[in-house]
């Protein structure tokens, strides 16, 4: 009887906590706002959008009236321009070996303060895991996080066998995507494939020489970062991949690319149904021939630790060092990536936004809105651009509905900006305030939190 009585009490306890979270549930209606949906590029004016339980209840013109509830928080959007927000779906999320998430709550705020509400890690740790339930809890404020598994390389996989151990291990702990680097056999590279397809894990990342980039589509790559493997692809003379010829990512055998034969290749990776992370900016920071101490003078710097900024300037000069970074060396191959870009968009193949951050003087968040620009000045349309960081990120993840998209129904994720970015695409960095799991943050806290942020690396 006791013991029936516990199971009631508890059970009631549970109804009453759902009830109430419910209840008191915050609501919003952010008001006077144009909203671009990203389901088409029509743009909805003078609307409001009702906000409730960390969803999207409804779309509303606000000559319809808003309704009147003591509960309803009435968020002025003051003329502003409303979309799901933007993605890096190349992030390098700091890793931490302790219970100290401070410097990964920082990154996570840079995010959140340039619009990023969606991040995919793409070289993974266990404690990538736990920041990805502390966000989802509230605990800590920050984008929504998918989480690669640790490397899969040439020197991590051991063998065929240990690669399957390792795609079920990943699968296991939780981790959302593969990612693989460089160094992998065929024997291995086609066990993490089987093994992938067997337990249903995305993977991705860069292609092995190898294994080659006809290998990594026709086995199932989700998605192909840096556009990576397509140089080589390209290339007849196999003997030329040798790194020590080729240089970093083969940029020096550009002009032995056979470029008739890229619609064969776009053909093909449209065919297999991957998708580009472009990582434009890193290329342009990491391998362009402007010198590392320009970079580090550029604002954003402000936000990282001095130690990193300072490691990032090593790493570019060790590259200028070696004459790697003349003009006439980098200018052919960065076009070249503009132009395999606008091959591969013209072609239907589909893009997810993605800087590589933080990387070499790629500041997470503020990097996204350098890959955005090089995204236009290869040829991308503004709406295609906004694309690649929601709607598209949802189509990646198998997700449409859920967020990506501004509709009733979806997570209340969005982003509110003082202009049309339809128009202008530098609306994006004048944010109004976010809206993250149904939490309003307006640009006033984003500003707290840059500020402390910077003031914290300035000590330091």
């Amino acid at each position: 009887m006791k013991t029936l009585k516990k199971r009631m009490l508890t059970f009631i306890l549970l109804l009453l906590a759902a009830f109430s979270t419910d209840l008191f549930a915050q609501q919003y209606a952010v008001t006077n706002v144009h909203i671009i949906s990203m389901e088409s590029d029509q743009v909805l004016s003078d609307h409001f959008i009702h906000v409730k339980s960390g969803k999207i209840q409804g779309l509303f013109p606000i000559a319809k009236g808003i309704p009147l509830d003591e509960d309803l928080k009435v968020i002025d959007g003051n003329g502003a321009y409303v979309f799901p927000g933007l993605a890096e779906m190349h992030s390098h999320i700091p890793i931490t070996e302790t219970d100290d998430f401070s410097y990964v709550q920082d990154v996570m705020w840079l995010y959140l303060a340039n619009g990023i509400l969606n991040v995919r890690g793409m070289i993974g740790h266990p404690s990538h895991l736990v920041l990805k339930r502390k966000i989802a809890s509230g605990e800590i404020k920050g984008p929504r996080i998918f989480a690669a598994g640790p490397s899969l390389n040439g020197t991590s996989v051991q063998s065929p066998e240990k690669a399957a151990q390792m795609v079920k291990d990943q699968k296991l702990a939780g981790y959302d995507h593969l990612k693989l680097h460089p160094g992998l056999d065929l024997p291995k590279f086609l066990a993490i494939s089987k093994t992938a397809k067997e337990v249903g894990i995305m993977f991705g990342g860069h292609i092995s020489l190898d294994v080659g980039l006809q290998n990594s589509l026709n086995n199932g790559y989700r998605s192909v970062e840096h556009m990576d493997g397509y140089i080589e692809a390209l290339v007849a003379d196999k003997s030329r991949l040798d790194p020590q010829i080729a240089g970093p990512f083969s940029m020096l055998l550009v002009g032995e690319a056979d470029k008739s034969k890229i619609p064969e290749l776009v053909q093909l990776t449209l065919e297999k149904k991957a998708w580009i992370a472009p990582t434009l900016t890193l290329f342009e920071r990491f391998f362009g021939y402007v010198p590392a101490d320009e970079f580090r003078l550029a604002p954003e710097m402000k936000y990282m630790p001095g130690l990193q900024v300072q490691q990032w300037v090593n790493q570019k000069k060790m590259l200028e060092n070696q004459g790697l970074l003349s003009e006439e060396k980098v200018v052919p191959y960065l076009e070249f990536r503009k132009e395999m870009l606008l091959a591969l968009h013209e072609g239907g193949v589909p893009l997810v936004m993605s800087s590589d951050s933080p990387q070499v003087f790629n500041v997470p968040g503020f990097s996204i809105h350098h890959e955005i620009a090089s995204m236009h000045d290869a040829g991308v349309s503004p709406f295609e651009i906004l694309k690649s960081g929601s709607i598209n990120v949802a189509a990646y993840f198998e997700k449409i509905g859920e967020f990506g998209s501004i509709r009733k129904g979806a997570a209340a994720d969005f982003v509110l900006v003082n202009g049309n970015p339809l128009e202008d695409l530098n609306a994006l960095k004048n944010l109004h305030g976010i809206m993250v799991r149904g939490e309003w943050i307006p640009r006033e806290e984003l500003d707290t939190e840059l500020n402390r942020i910077e003031e914290k690396n300035r000590r330091k």
